[in-house]
């Protein structure tokens, strides 16, 4: 599970609350008269705020009155503060958020559609709702260089299993015990590597052992900022091996009409993970914007002409 989704369970109701009162807020207000206000709030990691910001901005300009409350926190913030009625909206992570929901019983698949279906069973007792999950997807994935995807002709994850005596797999050292990871490439897609190297989980070791050769395969997250920059490419997981940790808006019940569903499930029909890519690089590596990165994506996507 990625770690930019997952969630600590130490903070206290106080704390909740004391944060919620303290997050650093902004308002996006339409022109014409509001049809109401929606607070929409962000995880603490830039890829939140991206998101955030593309929901709130389509709404905004749909005629709805937008409080922004970024960089809140994990969920042990956000699920309270959602539920209280302090935000209204914030973009979710269907496996991940089912996972947190259901109290980690293990529902979760790889399929995104089945996945909120069941993250919905356990939404709507709390008056809140997810809506359709996007094609965007934030999750553990494996990766080649762009030269091993070339000389083995590799787009997905099943192509490796003909290859994979020839090649070294490179992740955290908790990976061949780990039913997503090694285990998980053996059984599902009977890849068998040459070897396995204990390095990080997605981390500067994982990248520095794909430059000197070292590794052919390696664990990082499927919307990393620097994939392009790196020259890496991930492998598309055919067989749905990782959970479906898709990008889902999810908001209350009481602000949940049918035009506001329209409008946030416009944006996650057309959202790729590769837009999240080039949007997360824009940010963590170009250092623009979130608000501004949105904006000039909403218009690249014509939702404001």
């Amino acid at each position: 599970m990625n770690p930019k989704a997952g969630s600590t369970w130490l903070l206290a109701a106080l704390a909740v609350l004391v944060t919620v009162a303290a997050a650093c807020g902004s308002t996006s207000t339409p022109s014409a008269t509001s049809k109401g206000t929606i607070t929409v709030a962000g995880f603490n990691f830039p890829e939140s705020s991206i998101l955030a910001e593309l929901y709130g901005q389509e709404l905004a300009h749909g005629g709805y009155t937008v409080n922004y409350k970024l960089l809140l926190g994990t969920r042990e913030v956000i699920s309270p503060a959602i539920q209280s009625g302090q935000i209204d909206l914030y973009p979710g992570y269907a496996a991940t958020d089912l996972e947190f929901y259901n109290k980690g019983a293990g529902e979760a698949s790889g399929d995104p559609v089945a996945t909120t279906a069941k993250l919905n069973t356990h939404l709507q007792p709390l008056g809140l709702v997810a809506l359709d999950p996007s094609a965007a997807v934030d999750q553990n994935a494996f990766a080649v260089t762009k030269a091993t995807q070339s000389k083995y002709n590799l787009t997905k994850l099943s192509d490796l299993a003909p290859i994979g005596n020839q090649l070294v797999l490179g992740a955290g050292p908790e990976c061949p015990t780990r039913p997503f990871c090694q285990p998980g490439l053996e059984k599902t897609y009977g890849i068998h590597f040459k070897a396995f190297t204990p390095l990080d989980t997605d981390g500067p070791l994982t990248r520095a052992a794909f430059k000197n050769g070292s590794i052919q395969v390696g664990l990082v997250f499927s919307s990393d900022a620097d994939l392009g920059q790196l020259g890496l490419v991930v492998l598309q997981d055919d067989k749905q091996l990782e959970n479906a940790d898709n990008v889902v808006p999810i908001l209350r019940q009481a602000v949940a009409s049918s035009d506001v569903k329209t409008l946030l499930n416009s944006i996650d029909s057309k959202l790729t993970t590769a837009d999240l890519v080039t949007m997360n690089s824009q940010v963590e590596l170009l250092h623009q914007d979130a608000d501004a990165v949105a904006r000039a994506y909403l218009q690249q996507h014509n939702y404001f002409s």
